[in-house]
């Protein structure tokens, strides 16, 4: 089930990505930081007391300053909470003022967060918020911490309740098909399809909107997502492009795995990079699908080859598999959606608790953890928990005692007898027996 979209709107510097930053890095430690990726990134997953949303800054969507509103549009039309950051150091501007009243007009659910406020008990400018129209608003600081729970727990109050997923056949699994404009999504799509049915075209960005369209592979439903392109952000200028990059985001989110889709002729950019870190982010599967093999010389086709590159251009998602294809002329095609049903089943794997607590005591056995101040991790028990995602909840003396190299050893030993391929695998620690 797709998490809720919570987006941060407002005009630029009012510091909605130190709060962006500080709300998917709050007390969560599932994945590694991903370097040179984090510091750009727009998109991340965060959890609070037992519910996961998703969390977009739309200071990263690269608009310019004059553009506020039109930034603030594009949310309005995708997310669930919009919170709508102020900078109590400055007090209310004209944009802050003209922003208000395009959000309350709007109809969504508003809740205005005053940042900057690093003394609680100053009352800065509640009552000018208050004079807009919209409820208490949430004295914080993201850069201190200050007030984040509080925010926090009144967007928890907003988000709508789980709903039960539609009856009807499911679908044995929900492909996502992603990646930057022009590099052969809609293409491999008609081909996957047997016909014409995506709207092909030499103009990158022509995909606007997300297109769930079910088609029957061996006999089992697969429903397969065509979302829009994902341009840098220096050429994304345009409301369609971000509102397509929000749409697309909403579209992995619903989806059992992403088809990355790559260009061969220009090779890995960051952008490619960027999306393969948001489907790490939200635990999705992951195939990495190099397009337009047709246009390389014979011998820069080779699969070997081209599985060596994806490895170094994309260490931190090392599990996810590797397809060279060709859409225009279906070489290769035929090997994409075996590779990714197994990629989904793979995410559906159950350890027998008994089996997995008997390989992490091996793992424990054969390479004790490092000692830290006289101090060693020592396991209690351990089981898998009931998520989509691969995780393993461990129970240890002292989760602090934890070191990122040991929980690579861990995740390493799991899949060397599991596999999981093509999906992360979480590790949690918690301090306790885990029989109570």
């Amino acid at each position: 089930m797709a998490r809720p979209l919570i987006a941060l709107v407002g005009r630029p510097n009012t510091g909605k990505s130190t709060l962006f930053n500080r709300l998917v890095g709050w007390r969560k430690a599932i994945v590694d930081s991903v370097p040179g990726l984090t510091r750009d990134r727009l998109y991340g997953v965060t959890e609070w007391r037992g519910r996961e949303f998703s969390v977009v800054d739309t200071a990263g969507l690269g608009l310019d300053q004059n553009d506020a509103q039109g930034q603030t549009r594009v949310a309005i039309e995708e997310a669930q909470v919009l919170v709508f950051l102020l900078d109590v150091r400055q007090g209310l501007t004209a944009i802050d003022r003209d922003l208000a009243d395009l959000l309350r007009r709007s109809g969504r659910k508003v809740l205005v967060a005053a940042n900057k406020a690093d003394d609680p008990r100053r009352e800065y400018l509640r009552s000018e918020v208050l004079e807009l129209g919209f409820p208490e608003p949430v004295m914080l600081s993201g850069q201190h911490g200050i007030g984040v729970d509080d925010l926090l727990d009144r967007v928890l109050e907003l988000l709508p309740p789980f709903q039960a997923e539609p009856e009807g056949e499911e679908a044995a699994a929900r492909l996502a098909i992603m990646g930057r404009p022009n590099v052969g999504k809609s293409s491999l799509l008609n081909h996957l399809l047997g016909g014409e049915r995506s709207l092909v075209s030499e103009k990158p960005g022509t995909t606007r909107d997300p297109v769930d369209t079910e088609i029957r592979f061996d006999g089992l439903p697969v429903v397969l997502v065509d979302t829009a392109g994902i341009r840098r952000r220096a050429a994304a200028r345009d409301r369609l492009e971000h509102f397509s990059l929000l749409r697309g985001i909403k579209a992995m989110e619903r989806a059992d795995a992403v088809l990355l889709v790559l260009d061969a002729t220009t090779g890995v950019l960051s952008q490619d990079q960027h999306v393969a870190s948001y489907a790490l982010e939200a635990g999705k599967g992951l195939v990495l699908v190099v397009n337009k093999i047709d246009l390389l010389e014979r011998g820069e086709r080779n699969q070997a080859v081209w599985q060596k590159q994806m490895l170094h251009e994309f260490k931190f998602v090392s599990h996810a598999p590797v397809i060279t294809l060709s859409a225009k002329t279906g070489q290769g095609v035929a090997k994409l959606l075996p590779t990714a049903l197994e990629v989904v089943g793979q995410r559906r794997l159950r350890i027998p608790t008994n089996e997995l607590n008997r390989l992490l005591r091996e793992a424990f056995a054969e390479r004790p953890p490092p000692s830290y101040h006289g101090r060693r991790l020592s396991l209690k028990y351990a089981t898998q928990a009931n998520s989509e995602t691969p995780t393993v909840v461990l129970f240890v003396n002292d989760s602090g005692l934890v070191h990122f190299s040991y929980r690579r050893y861990l995740e390493n030993r799991l899949r060397q007898r599991y596999g999981f391929a093509g999906n992360p695998v979480r590790l949690v620690f918690r301090a306790g027996s885990g029989r109570d």
